[in-house]
């Protein structure tokens, strides 16, 4: 059985979900994040990256949200991934997005020390996370289908990753309401079963 080590609001969210639309037998471990649990010895001996989402599986541990959204939706019978090969092309195109531009600009809000030394070079950070997270919303409101899915008319893992970091937007200063299409997504995307289960369990959402 699976293990999936994941902490509470984070992007592991995507994964929760899709284990839940899935419906995967697994154990959950949360990682305390309150208490640096990401940096304890236990978990850096799984993923020395210190980061969520991690899974363990047979063959070994898996990380990246994006590389274990692939990897269930392939070990599913290729579950919640288009056939088409251009389609399955932009379902990538938009985790890929989500990993390299607008998880970053979020992060900039508390992990400046990622990228600076000087307190005054976090602060500067953390002031422009609105504008730059405001600018990936508007991008994927006039990039993405939304039809009614993010790119097209079934939901892919991308849908689950994009919610995940989405729900970061308005804590990030964000009016989503100024992005209509993506605000109408998001919110058919609060009420499906698997999200509502897990906003009701209190454990992930």
């Amino acid at each position: 059985m699976l293990t999936f080590y994941l902490a509470k609001g984070t992007v592991a969210v995507a994964v929760a979900i899709l284990l839940e639309e899935l419906g995967v037998p697994h154990h959950r471990r949360i990682v305390d994040f309150a208490t640096e649990g990401q940096r304890s010895p236990d978990y850096l001996s799984l993923n020395p990256k210190g980061r969520v989402p991690a899974i363990a599986t047979e063959d070994g541990v898996l990380t990246e949200t994006g590389a274990i959204l692939a990897y269930l939706a392939e070990a599913h019978g290729s579950a919640f991934l288009p056939d088409d090969l251009v389609t399955r092309a932009h379902v990538r195109e938009v985790m890929f997005y989500l990993a390299s531009t607008m998880h970053v600009a979020h992060a900039h809000k508390m992990r400046g020390a990622r990228w600076a030394d000087r307190p005054e070079s976090w602060q500067d950070m953390a002031a422009k996370v609105p504008d730059t997270m405001a600018d990936c919303c508007r991008y994927l409101e006039d990039a993405l289908a939304f039809a009614p899915f993010a790119v097209g008319a079934e939901p892919t893992i991308a849908d689950f990753y994009l919610f995940a970091v989405v729900r970061w937007a308005e804590g990030d200063g964000v009016t989503l309401t100024d992005t209509p299409r993506l605000s109408e997504w998001f919110e058919m995307m609060s009420e499906r079963p698997s999200v509502r289960k897990l906003i009701t369990e209190g454990e992930v959402l």
